[in-house]
């Protein structure tokens, strides 16, 4: 794969259980208030550490709120050496949706 390509949040779902690595890029207020079961959060300080230790040929899907940022993360990734990237159309919001049972939260500190 050369490039990102968009995905429904079912196709996400179901390679997500295949064991694809799902990473979530919104701000860490919103990933802590929800996010999808099992994602990482990634920002411009865990992005190196996160690339370094990456399997670059395990899908990984980008997700944010709408779909939108993703879109241009998940370009960036491919970039870095990811052979298969994907981008959540819809984002967060489409997931939540479709997926209420697979949300979690960061536990209140």
């Amino acid at each position: 794969m050369t490039d990102f390509k968009r995905i429904p949040p079912e196709t996400a779902h179901r390679l997500r259980e295949q064991g694809a690595v799902v990473v979530d890029i919104r701000d860490p207020q919103s990933f802590s208030a929800g996010h999808i079961s099992g994602s990482r959060h990634l920002d411009n300080h865990s992005l190196a550490d996160f690339i370094a230790q990456a399997d670059l040929d395990k899908p990984l899907v980008v997700t944010c709120y709408h779909g939108n940022s993703s879109q241009g993360a998940a370009a960036y990734l491919v970039g870095q050496g990811f052979s298969e990237v994907y981008s959540l159309d819809g984002g967060f919001e489409a997931w939540r949706g479709l997926f209420p049972g697979e949300i979690e939260q960061d536990p209140a500190e």
